[in-house]
């Protein structure tokens, strides 16, 4: 299994280093279109999450990505050294009541576009899979 890390701090404009770490990993394992598309709005929107919600945009606490490579499976994992939050409790973006708020569909999309979500580490740390076959 190959895996490879990275870690920014909390600042908005670093979600371009991720940009180019997705597109780095696109050119060297050949994801096609569609994965790339759903692995590059996933991960930068959990990218995002963590900075903004766990590390409240603190520059001094740094996110962590690192994607891992398996037969037929990439996961990408993103942590931060926020307090975490209630992943199993969350409203649902597509609830009328919520449908005109600015946030809470991060982790919706996350969902939508993944082959598998899971949550670690009371939130702070989340695995993004995505299956290549």
């Amino acid at each position: 299994m190959e895996a490879i890390n990275i870690q920014i701090p909390s600042l908005s404009e670093n979600i371009r280093i991720v940009e180019s770490f997705i597109d780095n990993a696109r050119d060297k394992y050949n994801f096609n279109d569609d994965i790339y598309g759903n692995i590059m709005i996933a991960v930068t929107e959990s990218v995002n999450n963590a900075i903004v919600h766990g590390n409240k945009s603190d520059k001094s606490k740094n996110v962590t990505l690192s994607l891992s490579l398996q037969e037929n499976e990439v996961k990408f994992t993103i942590q931060d050294e926020g307090t975490g939050f209630q992943f199993d409790d969350l409203p649902d973006p597509t609830a009328p009541e919520n449908l005109e708020k600015p946030s809470g569909r991060g982790i919706f999309l996350m969902k939508n576009l993944c082959d598998e979500v899971k949550f670690e580490d009371e939130g702070k740390k989340v695995e993004l899979s995505f299956y290549l076959s």
